[in-house]
């Protein structure tokens, strides 16, 4: 018994040196989505730029589309707005979710920043956000025409990131799914 204890040290050093060496082995930027291949989360929300019109998932399926989190409050929404309405431009449907955020703000951030979106639907309580697994803002998410979720990107779009956004459309559209 007094061996054993000789080398209980050593033994849990070498457990505690195990589990951090495996830490160091995750990618903090890869954050699974639960919703991944499952339908986009129903809901009854406003749109943003006609508070009386009520939209549900219905309003984001008929083809292979991103959907966008966004918010005036978020710095980083702001650094990729600017891409945004150039792949607008392009011709690739962008649905926005407005989250957690003022409406009058919002509208404004439209005017200034210009309008990428086919479709804004208004988050304000964040519910819709919960329902999606959204960890913060922004987050685009690659849906297909009947509104399963393929792929899930955190953090701003750019030009890096529309090259594996784009793949994953591609092979959405051809059927191959993600």
């Amino acid at each position: 018994m007094r061996r054993f204890l000789l080398f209980l040290p050593l033994v849990i050093f070498l457990g505690i040196g195990f589990f951090l060496w495996k830490g160091l082995s995750i990618d903090p930027t890869e954050l699974p989505s639960a919703r991944l291949n499952e339908p986009f989360p129903a809901f009854e929300k406003a749109s943003l730029t006609e508070p009386e019109r009520m939209m549900t998932v219905a309003d984001l399926k008929g083809e292979v589309a991103l959907v966008n989190v966004w918010a005036t409050w978020c710095p980083t929404c702001k650094e990729e707005h600017a891409f945004l309405n150039q792949l607008a431009k392009q011709g690739v449907t962008i649905y926005g979710i407005n989250y957690k955020d003022e409406p009058v703000k919002a509208r404004e951030w439209l005017k200034r920043y210009l309008d990428p979106y086919a479709e804004v639907v208004l988050d304000q309580d964040g519910k819709l956000g919960l329902d999606l697994g959204v960890y913060g803002a922004p987050e685009t998410y690659v849906i297909d025409a009947e509104g399963v979720i393929r792929y899930r990107h955190v953090g701003a779009v750019d030009a890096n990131v529309w090259k594996d956004l784009q793949r994953v459309m591609a092979q959405v559209a051809g059927g191959a799914g993600a």
